[in-house]
């Protein structure tokens, strides 16, 4: 299932006078993803502007060579 559909799957239900959504627990989930796949296709979208920005140099456009950072990742 993907976001949209997890999106349509929810049910409203009243408590307590207030309209509250109900969701599936698996489509939640499903939505989540959903999101942070959308979120990750904007960041590589931005980084490939800015790096054709600086006209394909890395460097000008302020990525970090993996040499650099990676004992930063422990």
């Amino acid at each position: 299932m993907n976001g949209l559909e997890a999106l349509q799957s929810v049910q409203f239900v009243t408590v307590d006078g207030k309209r509250v959504a109900v969701v599936d627990g698996d489509d939640w989930e499903a939505l989540i993803e959903w999101l942070e796949n959308i979120e990750d296709a904007q960041s590589a979208r931005e980084a490939y502007r800015t790096l054709k920005d600086a006209g394909g140099d890395r460097t000008r456009a302020g990525w970090l060579r993996w040499e650099e950072i990676e004992g930063d990742l422990d």
